[in-house]
Protein backbone atom coordinates (compact mmCIF):
# COMPACT_ATOMS: atom_id res chain seq x y z
CA UNK A 1 0.00 0.00 0.00
CA UNK A 2 2.87 2.35 0.74
CA UNK A 3 3.87 1.86 -3.11
CA UNK A 4 0.65 3.06 -4.11
CA UNK A 5 -0.05 5.80 -1.24
CA UNK A 6 3.43 7.68 -2.30
CA UNK A 7 2.88 8.17 -6.43
CA UNK A 8 -1.03 9.19 -4.43
CA UNK A 9 0.34 11.73 -2.04
CA UNK A 10 2.40 13.35 -4.97
CA UNK A 11 -0.27 13.76 -7.43
CA UNK A 12 -2.65 15.43 -4.68
CA UNK A 13 0.48 17.71 -4.13
CA UNK A 14 0.73 18.21 -7.59
CA UNK A 15 -3.23 19.41 -7.55
CA UNK A 16 -2.50 21.58 -5.05
CA UNK A 17 0.86 23.18 -6.85
CA UNK A 18 -1.52 24.20 -9.97
CA UNK A 19 0.14 21.25 -11.61
CA UNK A 20 -1.52 21.34 -14.72
CA UNK A 21 -1.99 25.32 -14.60
CA UNK A 22 1.85 24.95 -14.85
CA UNK A 23 2.10 22.31 -17.65
CA UNK A 24 -0.11 24.60 -19.83
CA UNK A 25 2.23 27.31 -19.06
CA UNK A 26 5.27 25.42 -19.70
CA UNK A 27 3.72 23.91 -22.96
CA UNK A 28 2.89 27.27 -24.45
CA UNK A 29 6.19 28.24 -23.51
CA UNK A 30 8.17 25.39 -24.90
CA UNK A 31 5.64 25.80 -28.34
CA UNK A 32 7.15 29.43 -28.46
CA UNK A 33 10.72 28.69 -27.62
CA UNK A 34 10.82 26.27 -30.51
CA UNK A 35 11.21 28.02 -33.52
CA UNK A 36 13.64 30.79 -31.45
CA UNK A 37 15.83 27.96 -30.63
CA UNK A 38 15.91 26.91 -33.67
CA UNK A 39 17.07 30.32 -35.01
CA UNK A 40 19.47 30.04 -32.52
CA UNK A 41 21.20 26.75 -33.58
CA UNK A 42 20.85 28.24 -37.31
CA UNK A 43 22.99 30.82 -35.90
CA UNK A 44 25.91 28.55 -34.19
CA UNK A 45 25.67 26.10 -36.66
CA UNK A 46 26.76 28.67 -39.41
CA UNK A 47 30.24 28.99 -37.21
CA UNK A 48 30.67 25.60 -38.09
CA UNK A 49 30.37 25.77 -41.62
CA UNK A 50 27.15 23.99 -41.74
CA UNK A 51 23.60 25.86 -41.24
CA UNK A 52 21.86 22.83 -42.95
CA UNK A 53 21.96 20.84 -39.45
CA UNK A 54 19.61 23.16 -38.44
CA UNK A 55 17.50 21.05 -39.98
CA UNK A 56 18.50 18.14 -38.76
CA UNK A 57 18.42 19.68 -35.05
CA UNK A 58 14.93 19.74 -35.65
CA UNK A 59 14.38 16.36 -36.83
CA UNK A 60 16.24 15.27 -33.33
CA UNK A 61 13.79 17.33 -31.04
CA UNK A 62 10.86 16.06 -32.80
CA UNK A 63 11.86 12.44 -33.03
CA UNK A 64 10.29 11.73 -29.50
CA UNK A 65 6.90 13.15 -30.54
CA UNK A 66 3.84 10.92 -32.80
CA UNK A 67 4.02 11.15 -36.04
CA UNK A 68 0.83 12.46 -36.18
CA UNK A 69 2.69 15.58 -33.71
CA UNK A 70 5.65 16.06 -35.41
CA UNK A 71 4.88 15.87 -39.66
CA UNK A 72 2.56 19.29 -39.86
CA UNK A 73 5.15 20.88 -37.29
CA UNK A 74 8.40 19.02 -39.12
CA UNK A 75 7.02 21.36 -42.18
CA UNK A 76 6.59 24.56 -40.90
CA UNK A 77 10.23 24.22 -39.31
CA UNK A 78 11.48 23.55 -42.58
CA UNK A 79 9.90 26.72 -44.25
CA UNK A 80 10.99 28.36 -41.51
CA UNK A 81 14.67 27.28 -41.47
CA UNK A 82 15.10 27.43 -45.65
CA UNK A 83 13.84 31.28 -45.42
CA UNK A 84 16.52 32.32 -43.15
CA UNK A 85 19.20 34.28 -44.60
CA UNK A 86 23.00 35.07 -43.13
CA UNK A 87 23.90 38.92 -42.01
CA UNK A 88 22.50 41.24 -39.38
CA UNK A 89 18.71 40.26 -39.26
CA UNK A 90 19.61 36.60 -38.48
CA UNK A 91 22.21 37.70 -35.90
CA UNK A 92 19.78 39.94 -34.19
CA UNK A 93 17.46 36.74 -34.82
CA UNK A 94 19.41 34.79 -32.78
CA UNK A 95 19.82 36.77 -29.80
CA UNK A 96 16.12 37.83 -29.35
CA UNK A 97 16.49 33.68 -30.24
CA UNK A 98 18.16 33.51 -27.30
CA UNK A 99 16.17 35.40 -24.69
CA UNK A 100 13.22 33.67 -25.74
CA UNK A 101 14.19 30.78 -25.07
CA UNK A 102 15.12 31.39 -22.07
CA UNK A 103 11.68 31.71 -21.12
CA UNK A 104 11.03 28.35 -21.72
CA UNK A 105 13.89 27.72 -19.17
CA UNK A 106 12.25 29.65 -16.63
CA UNK A 107 8.97 28.03 -16.87
CA UNK A 108 10.52 24.55 -16.04
CA UNK A 109 12.33 26.45 -13.33
CA UNK A 110 8.92 27.86 -11.52
CA UNK A 111 7.14 24.08 -12.21
CA UNK A 112 10.17 21.83 -10.25
CA UNK A 113 10.39 24.83 -7.66
CA UNK A 114 6.24 24.38 -7.34
CA UNK A 115 6.98 20.79 -7.37
CA UNK A 116 9.54 20.12 -5.09
CA UNK A 117 8.19 22.91 -2.47
CA UNK A 118 11.08 25.34 -2.72
CA UNK A 119 11.20 29.04 -2.62
CA UNK A 120 13.50 30.54 -4.78
CA UNK A 121 15.83 32.87 -3.68
CA UNK A 122 18.04 33.82 -6.22
CA UNK A 123 17.26 37.10 -8.21
CA UNK A 124 15.99 37.59 -11.33
CA UNK A 125 19.25 38.68 -13.14
CA UNK A 126 20.97 35.39 -11.72
CA UNK A 127 18.03 33.14 -13.42
CA UNK A 128 17.83 34.19 -16.34
CA UNK A 129 21.86 34.41 -17.30
CA UNK A 130 21.76 30.65 -16.05
CA UNK A 131 18.33 30.15 -18.39
CA UNK A 132 20.79 32.03 -21.03
CA UNK A 133 23.39 29.46 -20.48
CA UNK A 134 21.52 26.89 -20.47
CA UNK A 135 20.02 27.81 -24.24
CA UNK A 136 23.08 27.96 -25.68
CA UNK A 137 24.88 25.21 -24.30
CA UNK A 138 21.76 22.82 -25.33
CA UNK A 139 21.95 24.51 -28.76
CA UNK A 140 25.63 23.48 -28.77
CA UNK A 141 24.46 20.26 -27.45
CA UNK A 142 21.69 19.56 -30.57
CA UNK A 143 24.83 20.83 -33.00
CA UNK A 144 27.42 18.06 -31.72
CA UNK A 145 24.36 15.44 -31.09
CA UNK A 146 23.02 15.83 -34.74
CA UNK A 147 26.40 15.42 -36.35
CA UNK A 148 26.78 12.11 -34.40
CA UNK A 149 23.60 10.99 -35.41
CA UNK A 150 23.43 12.34 -38.57
CA UNK A 151 26.51 12.32 -39.93
CA UNK A 152 28.01 9.47 -37.99
CA UNK A 153 26.55 6.95 -41.28
CA UNK A 154 28.94 8.59 -43.39
CA UNK A 155 31.89 8.49 -41.55
CA UNK A 156 31.41 5.00 -40.75
CA UNK A 157 30.95 3.97 -44.84
CA UNK A 158 34.29 6.56 -45.09
CA UNK A 159 35.94 4.24 -43.04
CA UNK A 160 34.78 1.25 -44.41
CA UNK A 161 36.81 2.05 -47.66
CA UNK A 162 40.31 2.01 -45.56
CA UNK A 163 38.73 -0.64 -42.78
CA UNK A 164 36.80 -3.20 -44.82
CA UNK A 165 37.14 -5.55 -41.56
CA UNK A 166 34.73 -3.02 -39.88
CA UNK A 167 31.95 -3.98 -41.20
CA UNK A 168 30.52 -6.81 -38.81
CA UNK A 169 30.60 -3.59 -36.28
CA UNK A 170 27.66 -1.51 -38.78
CA UNK A 171 25.08 -2.90 -36.39
CA UNK A 172 26.71 -2.62 -33.01
CA UNK A 173 27.54 1.09 -34.68
CA UNK A 174 24.51 2.10 -35.29
CA UNK A 175 22.80 0.91 -32.26
CA UNK A 176 25.76 2.71 -30.29
CA UNK A 177 25.17 6.25 -31.92
CA UNK A 178 21.62 6.16 -31.02
CA UNK A 179 22.35 4.31 -27.89
CA UNK A 180 24.64 8.34 -27.09
CA UNK A 181 21.37 9.92 -28.78
CA UNK A 182 19.01 8.57 -25.99
CA UNK A 183 21.93 8.57 -23.45
CA UNK A 184 22.11 12.81 -24.04
CA UNK A 185 18.42 13.15 -23.23
CA UNK A 186 18.13 11.59 -19.97
CA UNK A 187 21.22 13.22 -18.97
CA UNK A 188 19.64 16.49 -19.79
CA UNK A 189 16.33 15.47 -17.74
CA UNK A 190 18.26 14.61 -14.79
CA UNK A 191 20.73 17.93 -15.10
CA UNK A 192 17.54 20.05 -15.14
CA UNK A 193 15.72 17.99 -11.89
CA UNK A 194 19.06 18.39 -10.08
CA UNK A 195 20.36 22.08 -10.73
CA UNK A 196 17.15 24.22 -12.44
CA UNK A 197 15.25 24.72 -9.47
CA UNK A 198 16.60 25.73 -6.07
CA UNK A 199 18.76 24.09 -3.62
CA UNK A 200 20.19 20.79 -4.60
CA UNK A 201 19.79 16.94 -4.75
CA UNK A 202 21.50 13.88 -5.04
CA UNK A 203 21.11 11.32 -7.72
CA UNK A 204 19.33 9.16 -5.83
CA UNK A 205 16.89 11.57 -5.00
CA UNK A 206 15.44 12.68 -8.31
CA UNK A 207 16.03 9.03 -9.96
CA UNK A 208 12.33 7.62 -9.38
CA UNK A 209 10.76 11.02 -10.88
CA UNK A 210 13.18 11.01 -13.80
CA UNK A 211 12.71 7.62 -14.79
CA UNK A 212 8.62 7.34 -14.14
CA UNK A 213 9.12 10.71 -16.55
CA UNK A 214 10.26 8.98 -19.23
CA UNK A 215 7.86 5.77 -18.66
CA UNK A 216 4.85 7.87 -18.99
CA UNK A 217 6.24 9.81 -22.14
CA UNK A 218 6.96 6.57 -23.92
CA UNK A 219 3.08 5.68 -23.03
CA UNK A 220 1.52 8.91 -23.61
CA UNK A 221 3.12 9.29 -27.16
CA UNK A 222 2.17 6.49 -28.23
CA UNK A 223 -1.25 6.75 -26.66
CA UNK A 224 -1.60 10.24 -28.24
CA UNK A 225 -0.38 8.71 -31.69
CA UNK A 226 -2.78 6.16 -31.72
CA UNK A 227 -5.67 8.87 -30.51
CA UNK A 228 -4.40 11.37 -33.28
CA UNK A 229 -4.49 8.38 -36.12
CA UNK A 230 -8.33 8.08 -35.08
CA UNK A 231 -9.36 11.47 -34.47
CA UNK A 232 -7.27 13.81 -35.94
CA UNK A 233 -10.01 14.98 -38.44
CA UNK A 234 -11.57 16.65 -35.16
CA UNK A 235 -8.72 18.73 -34.56
CA UNK A 236 -8.92 19.75 -38.31
CA UNK A 237 -12.62 20.77 -38.50
CA UNK A 238 -12.76 22.45 -34.66
CA UNK A 239 -9.15 24.22 -34.86
CA UNK A 240 -8.76 24.74 -38.83
CA UNK A 241 -5.77 26.21 -40.06
CA UNK A 242 -4.63 26.30 -36.58
CA UNK A 243 -5.00 22.38 -36.04
CA UNK A 244 -1.14 21.69 -36.44
CA UNK A 245 -0.23 24.11 -33.31
CA UNK A 246 -3.42 22.58 -31.39
CA UNK A 247 -2.47 19.41 -31.27
CA UNK A 248 1.07 20.38 -30.68
CA UNK A 249 0.40 22.09 -27.76
CA UNK A 250 -1.77 19.61 -26.24
CA UNK A 251 0.70 16.79 -26.54
CA UNK A 252 3.24 19.27 -24.76
CA UNK A 253 0.09 20.09 -22.22
CA UNK A 254 0.45 16.46 -21.27
CA UNK A 255 4.14 15.89 -21.37
CA UNK A 256 5.01 19.19 -19.26
CA UNK A 257 2.78 17.71 -16.27
CA UNK A 258 4.52 14.44 -16.18
CA UNK A 259 7.67 16.20 -16.23
CA UNK A 260 5.77 18.09 -13.13
CA UNK A 261 5.01 14.99 -11.47
CA UNK A 262 7.92 14.09 -11.44
CA UNK A 263 9.47 16.18 -9.50
CA UNK A 264 6.05 16.06 -7.24
CA UNK A 265 6.81 11.92 -6.69
CA UNK A 266 10.36 12.89 -6.07
CA UNK A 267 8.96 15.39 -3.11
CA UNK A 268 6.54 13.19 -2.19
CA UNK A 269 9.10 9.78 -1.41
CA UNK A 270 11.19 12.40 0.52
CA UNK A 271 8.70 12.90 2.55
CA UNK A 272 7.69 9.50 2.92
CA UNK A 273 11.06 9.09 4.28
CA UNK A 274 11.25 11.52 6.85
CA UNK A 275 7.95 10.91 8.56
Amino acid sequence: MRLLRIPYDAYLHFLADDGWEIGGHIALSTLMALFPFLIVVTELAGLFGSKDIANSVAQLLLEAWPKEVATPIAGEITDVLTSVRGGAPLTLGAIFGVYFSSGCVESLRVGLNRAYNIQETRNWFMRRTESIAYVLLGALSMIALAFLVVLGPFLFDAALKYMPWLAPLEATFTFARLGIATLVFVVALVLVHKWLPAGRRTLLEIAPGVITTIVLWLITGVAFGRYLSEFSSSYTRTYAGLSSAMIALIFLYWTASIFIYGGALNNAIKRARTN
